[in-house]
């Protein structure tokens, strides 16, 4: 089977994006996407995404991780399908679309960043050492010195598979507070490995960021191996957060065809 794809990055989280409109794809299975997504014998990237017609809204978002698995939602992968559908013609700078999570608006700036709308986050687990959140997808945080010689995939690769996740999985990551903003590094199940940006690892660092620090500012400043990204974010009284969006780039890399 021949595949049409484009190559999309954000702040270097990079992916596969299909335009399945046609429902081509409806039994695409675990080996096909796991080759795909292999950097030496595939297209390479972590993560491949099927963009789909919806009733309703402007499109449907079906994300799997490089492992071939059906994933939980990807808010660098979001603003990326956001950016794809523009370059289809689907949209032109709003967005209304569904993922597993739920529905999120998006927005697409004169510059093209993507600003992207998450889901509200009601739960923080506060540990000793650590934050545990979903935000679209679960995230471990801890807080670091000296982040850029911290070895992330020995370090996230321990805790993604202790005791309490080795089954289910989690994101781990590593924040070290700057003098204007937070740098996060982060382990993502799924690929297994370092990635140089997470979307909402990005924003689960974030809003653990707010709760250490007591701070209730509206817009955090984030810098990644990849890029750099913005948050901003709603704190109420009860350490619950809405009205969240992330902003960045999301830039098609190439397009092409493939055999599978």
């Amino acid at each position: 089977m021949n595949i049409s794809f484009c190559k999309y990055q954000g702040t270097g989280n990079d992916f596969i994006l299909i335009d399945n409109r046609s429902n081509l794809f409806a039994e695409i299975s675990t080996a096909e996407i796991n080759l795909l997504c292999d950097r030496r014998f595939g297209i390479g990237a972590d993560g491949l995404i099927l963009l789909n017609s919806h009733s309703i809204l402007d499109f449907e978002m079906h994300y799997f991780n490089a492992d071939g698995k059906e994933a939980s939602m990807c808010g660098n992968g979001g603003r990326c399908i956001v950016s794809f559908a523009k370059h289809l013609g689907i949209i032109n700078n709003l967005a209304e679309f569904v993922a597993i999570d739920g529905i999120h608006s998006a927005k697409i700036d004169e510059f093209e960043n993507v600003k992207l709308k998450m889901q509200d986050v009601n739960e923080v687990e506060i540990g000793k050492n650590y934050y545990y959140l979903n935000t679209g997808s679960p995230h471990y945080v801890c807080f670091v010195k000296n982040i850029e010689d911290l070895d992330v995939n020995k370090k996230g690769g321990k805790i993604r598979n202790n005791k309490r996740f080795k089954d289910v999985g989690t994101n781990v990551d590593f924040v070290e507070i700057m003098e204007n903003s937070i740098f996060v590094r982060t382990y993502e199940r799924g690929v297994e490995n370092e990635t140089l940006s997470c979307g909402t690892g990005v924003i689960a660092s974030t809003i653990s960021f707010s709760l250490l620090s007591k701070l209730s500012n509206q817009e955090y400043f984030i810098t990644t191996k990849g890029g750099d990204l913005k948050v901003f974010l709603d704190k109420t009284e009860n350490n619950t957060f809405n009205n969240i969006w992330i902003e960045g780039p999301a830039n098609i890399v190439f397009a092409g065809n493939i055999n599978i």
